[in-house]
């Protein structure tokens, strides 16, 4: 099996490969922005260096955020495109998700996501399972973490250290882990993950007339 796995969701511009029998291959370019002339060439020189053809990926995973608006559309655009013209099955893996599979700790954990403008999107964890992602705003989070998580626990996420509660640690912990993106991507059902952007909210550019694009 050949796994690629493609994360464009922040400043980071993060690609890995995972071919059975090899070493896994990652590389992370802090870029900042430029994510969608950057990823064709590395993801081009990851392929050679492991010998391989594009028909030759199995699978494509990608990161849907939430995350950068534009960098979530880039890698998932590129993620259906690759998969398109190789044959490889695409899937979708959420930010939060792969934020709670490397933190790797007992217990119940909330990832927290930094929407900006007072809002907090967040996950709570435990046991490997957890409820869908909400938008809170930032005053409301507190409560309900205590609500789902119960009295202690961790937190991870780029919101995390705006969240202050008596018996949870802040592991600080935004970074996408690459192993672990590829291992969720390695394990998922492709036909519950889609690869489609996750938003925090609507897009704030509107089409004429007032309709989201």
């Amino acid at each position: 099996m050949a796994l690629l796995v493609i994360d464009t969701t922040g400043s980071d511009c993060s690609v890995a490969l995972r071919v059975t029998g090899q070493a896994d291959l990652c590389r992370s370019d802090a870029i900042g922005r430029g994510h969608a002339e950057h990823l064709a060439p590395m993801v081009a020189g990851m392929l050679e260096q492991a010998g391989l053809h594009p028909s030759q990926i199995s699978r494509i995973g990608v990161t849907t955020g939430p995350g950068s608006f534009a960098g979530s559309r880039v890698g998932v655009a590129f993620a259906r495109g690759l998969a398109l013209a190789s044959g490889a099955e695409a899937v979708g893996i959420g930010n939060l998700a792969v934020l709670a599979q490397g933190a790797a700790v007992s217990g119940p954990l909330a990832v927290l996501h930094d929407a900006k403008r007072g809002d907090i999107v967040l996950q709570v964890w435990d046991g490997g399972t957890a409820d869908a992602p909400e938008l809170l705003t930032l005053d409301a989070v507190a409560g309900r973490i205590l609500q789902l998580a119960g009295s202690c626990g961790h937190l991870a996420g780029s919101g995390a250290s705006l969240v202050e509660l008596d018996g949870f640690a802040d592991l600080a912990m935004t970074a996408i882990s690459l192993p672990a993106l590829l291992d969720l991507a390695e394990g998922v059902d492709a036909a519950s993950a889609p690869p489609v952007p996750f938003y925090a909210r609507p897009p704030d550019a509107k089409l004429p007339g007032g309709v989201q694009p």
